[in-house]
């Protein structure tokens, strides 16, 4: 990796001691610290700034997260190489990841009685979860090692975003995956040719087994925290968010958190924004989690230090922010300290509520873990935590369709009926 073709990343910082390397000193993490060691990538911003203006994206046409390229870890050469320059079309899912629309529903706004309430529908990614935004970063990162394997443990919505995009390129996946993953993730995973281990067990021990197996064979590994990049994919959304609201900073977003690495992304979007100058402030970061899963709400409250968590046992519906021990706890916690956000527990059945509201009244299909975060500002709002003069961005992470059967507790029961007009009169009297 030549110093030219990254020379806008000055290297990579160690959250636990601040140690700081090269980028091509570490592959992954702090070697002082085992596989707890996270990463952080430190960029230039002059030297950014002086290739990317909010003037300059007003006038480009690229509707992804590739818009962005001067602000990413990748080499433009090997983006380059896998899109050539002029293209008309995608070549492949991975330029169609990112720049996710943002509604804004003046009914929900409404009801809750809140300035305005935007809702960023992730879940219209290529493999339909915001995930993409990571794994498109991983798969060029695997490319630029010449590396043709990819390994990775997840609850579900990670692994089947890095098999679709892995599929495009002719990359192989190994995914470990908790046997109690939903159905209808394996199924993504399997139909883009992944060989899936699914794992006897929690995500936590799928996610260890993952970094055992990756260092033994070789694979290049996308695990969540171990892989300090996919922060850098996940920053992505923070920055659609400003943009598409022209520049203005909204007052909160809520975001459901498990590992904690896409508030921990949010956090480095926004922070590179003010670094950059583009924005005046940091919006509060507002983690919402399962009750069941709610280790990060505990240890906000404690005021614990993240690195003394212990690992709890988790249980929710909401599979995709299902997490014992938070894998990126460090970034996760700093997140909602340092933009003065705060962390939020909900039980599955407000989880549950949650996903026909959001359907019905501002047309965006969630799945639990995508519907929590809106879950969650209504719980704010009823304990007081948000103002009626704020402006909210819930972040829905995952289509309804990766968890049919939690849409169905959600949603209620068909009607059946004989083919008789009588029939439907009485389902639907006059």
């Amino acid at each position: 990796m030549s110093t030219t073709q990254l020379d806008h990343v000055l290297g990579l910082k160690c959250l636990i001691c601040g140690a700081e390397y090269q980028p091509d000193e570490v592959l992954y993490v702090c070697p002082h610290h085992g596989n707890e060691g996270v990463l952080d990538v430190v960029y230039d911003y002059r030297r950014i700034g002086q290739r990317l203006s909010p003037q300059a994206l007003a006038q480009d046409s690229t509707l992804s997260i590739w818009r962005y390229l001067p602000l990413l870890p990748v080499e433009p050469e090997v983006v380059a190489r896998v899109r050539p320059v002029g293209a008309r079309l995608p070549h492949h899912p991975l330029f169609s990841v990112g720049w996710t629309p943002l509604y804004e529903s003046p009914t929900l706004a409404q009801e809750l009685g809140l300035a305005a309430v935007y809702v960023k529908n992730d879940g219209l990614n290529p493999s339909a979860s915001f995930k993409d935004r990571a794994s498109a970063i991983a798969v060029i990162k695997a490319l630029e090692l010449g590396r043709r394997v990819i390994a990775a443990a997840s609850t579900g919505n990670a692994a089947s975003s890095l098999a679709a995009l892995s599929a495009s390129l002719g990359l192989k996946n190994i995914i470990f995956v908790p046997a109690a993953a939903p159905q209808a993730k394996i199924a993504q995973l399997l139909i883009f040719g992944a060989t899936v281990l699914a794992v006897r067990g929690s995500y936590d021990q799928a996610f260890d087994l993952c970094l055992e197996a990756s260092q033994t064979y070789g694979w290049y590994n996308r695990n969540t925290a171990y892989n300090p990049y996919m922060s850098e994919g996940k920053k992505t959304a923070a920055y659609e968010i400003v943009e598409q609201l022209g520049w203005e900073v909204p007052d909160r977003v809520f975001v459901g958190v498990g590992d904690g690495c896409i508030i921990g992304g949010l956090y480095k979007g926004f922070s590179d924004l003010l670094a950059l100058g583009w924005i005046d402030r940091m919006p509060r970061l507002m983690g919402v989690q399962a009750a069941g899963s709610a280790a990060m709400v505990q240890a906000w409250q404690a005021g614990m230090d993240p690195m003394a968590m212990e690992p709890i046992e988790a249980h929710t519906i909401a599979d995709s922010i299902s997490a014992g021990l938070p894998r990126d706890r460090i970034k996760a916690m700093r997140a909602v300290v340092e933009s003065d956000g705060a962390y939020i527990a909900v039980t599955d059945e407000e989880i549950l509520a949650a996903m026909p509201v959001l359907a019905r009244k501002a047309g965006v299909f969630a799945e639990p873990a995508g519907a929590a975060p809106y879950a969650g500002l209504v719980k704010a709002v009823r304990e007081g935590l948000v103002g009626p003069q704020e402006r909210v961005v819930v972040l829905a992470t995952g289509n309804g369709l990766k968890d049919v059967s939690s849409a169905m507790k959600a949603a209620g029961t068909s009607h059946i009926i004989e083919p008789s007009l009588e029939a439907v009169r009485r389902v639907i009297p006059s």
